[in-house]
């Protein structure tokens, strides 16, 4: 089976209702690295659901923590804001500045992600974690961690084996500037914890968005409150004496059952490294959308294992990915015996079936043109001339295609530019003759100029090697590139000749 069947075979066990939960902090652009959780989510919910069972994805933000730094896209009109939950402090602009307030930090980066997540078929339910705090959602779990302080102590101390502060507190108040750091807890008395502040005393009220629960309680709390089943998480979370060794512990004591756990590897940048919000090493959701169809992005992690890295290449990984897909959506798989077939050939079969199904978005043309065929396309004709060959349905995908070539990321490799008039020196190189013969007189098709210039060289008693080798130089100022039948026969017989020196 598929992982994420696997994973819903397993919650079947367990109860036919489930919720699957995914959650980030927005503290920065959102990379295709936050996609896998996302995504890893949403497949299991699918997955759920086709065998039967009532499942729901929650999408949790985490607008409750704090600014924890400046970090490299912001200004240093950031520096009063730091502490300060990323609901209540105001969205950067473009130069790093801080804006007027009118949309929170958390807002400005999480809008553009959904927008994202919307365009590949994944809608959660969005539970945004500082208004849970402010409605009490919280308040039952916090309350039990203010009164069992010393348990929860002994539980990330014995865990984690690291030892906490001695002025630690399982509950982090909002002070009296708005941020919670250099805030000393003094007291707790139900549904108050109370603090102070360099000298400043207060009270936060467990009930309101006043303060929050730290990580490693916060997490096992909303875990309770909400339902939560089955949440996929970073290997950061899931190592010994992680987040989620000490959750599990943590959210017994609450009087709950933990969800069951999924622990996925990073997405790294080809060449780069695990992708960083912070450093700016990052492929956003929007940027890849605007690269390839949100069938190749949903691909990538589908047909990934979650403990699997993933290492993403924007430019001929990016072509040798769709390929991979297209190949997969045109298999037959109705027409194979699998009861014939070896148990790794069959596991193998059930892995790509299931990457696919997982992949295709419902209520979407199927294109009727491969990614690369329209990379040629896209540098040789406009628009309307490949409208006018495949209808206006793959506007969409063109214009992405359009924005990859005109990007960083696209392949020298692939690069296509066709000459205008024919190099002065044309007569000088070898075998023109020849293929201006063979173009003139073959049928004018991809397949039969693909398989005559090099049969018709070879009848000649000539090298295809330099045959090519004029051929590209002559049609795209190039000794190599992409295959060149494709390119002759968009270009036509006529312009092809010409550049041949066929006037």
């Amino acid at each position: 089976m598929h992982w994420a069947d696997v994973m819903a075979e397993k919650l079947s066990h367990r109860g036919s209702k489930h919720i699957i939960a995914s959650g980030i902090t927005p503290s920065g652009e959102f990379h295709i690295g936050h996609i896998r959780e996302i995504l890893t989510g949403h497949m299991i919910t699918k997955a759920c659901q086709k065998r039967g069972l009532d499942a729901e994805f929650v999408f949790i933000v985490d607008s409750a923590d704090p600014l924890r730094k400046i970090y490299p896209f912001l200004s240093e009109d950031y520096q009063p804001y730091i502490g300060h939950p990323l609901a209540t402090i105001p969205a950067p602009l473009e130069d790093g500045s801080a804006s007027d307030g009118e949309t929170s930090y958390a807002q400005h980066f999480l809008e553009p992600f959904l927008k994202a997540l919307k365009e590949i078929g994944v809608e959660p339910r969005i539970i945004d974690n500082y208004n849970s705090y402010a409605t009490g959602e919280f308040a039952s779990r916090a309350k039990i961690a203010c009164e069992k302080a010393d348990e929860i102590r002994e539980i990330i101390e014995r865990v984690s084996g690291r030892e906490l502060s001695k002025d630690w507190f399982p509950y982090n108040p909002i002070g009296a500037d708005g941020s919670m750091d250099d805030v000393l807890v003094t007291g707790f008395e139900w549904p108050y914890v109370h603090w102070n502040q360099k000298g400043i005393e207060g009270k936060s009220d467990l009930r309101k968005a006043e303060g929050k629960l730290p990580w490693r309680i916060d997490w096992p709390a909303r875990w309770g409150w909400i339902g939560i089943t089955c949440e996929p998480f970073g290997k950061d979370h899931g190592t010994a004496g992680g987040s989620y060794s000490t959750g599990r512990e943590i959210s017994i004591l609450f009087g709950d059952e933990p969800p069951m756990p999924l622990t996925y590897e990073w997405i790294s940048l080809r060449g780069q490294g695990a992708m960083s919000s912070s450093t700016g090493n990052t492929i956003g959701p929007l940027e890849a959308l605007e690269l390839v169809p949100p069938q190749i992005l949903l691909y990538l992690i589908a047909r990934s294992k979650p403990n699997k890295a993933i290492d993403f290449d924007p430019g001929v990984g990016l072509v040798e990915l769709a390929d991979e897909f297209e190949r997969l959506s045109n298999k037959d798989f109705n027409a194979i015996d699998f009861d014939s077939l070896p148990r790794r050939k069959k596991v193998m079969l059930e892995d790509e079936m299931g990457a696919l199904s997982l992949s295709k978005l419902e209520n979407l043309d199927q294109e009727n043109i491969s990614f690369r065929h329209l990379a040629m396309l896209a540098q040789i004709k406009s628009d309307d001339e490949i409208f006018s060959d495949f209808g206006d349905n793959i506007a969409d995908q063109l214009s992405r295609m359009r924005h990859w070539i005109q990007g960083p990321h696209f392949p020298d490799s692939m690069r296509i530019t066709v000459r205008d008039k024919p190099m002065s020196d044309i007569h000088t190189l070898p075998y023109v003759k020849e293929l201006s013969e063979i173009l003139e007189n073959c049928e004018w098709n991809a397949d039969t100029i693909g398989k005559a210039i090099p049969t018709g060289i070879k009848n000649r008693d000539g090298m295809v090697k330099d045959a090519y080798k004029t051929l590209y130089m002559a049609i795209l100022n190039r000794e190599k590139g992409p295959r060149l039948a494709s390119i002759l026969y968009e270009i036509g017989r006529e312009k092809a000749l010409h550049l041949l020196g066929q006037t």
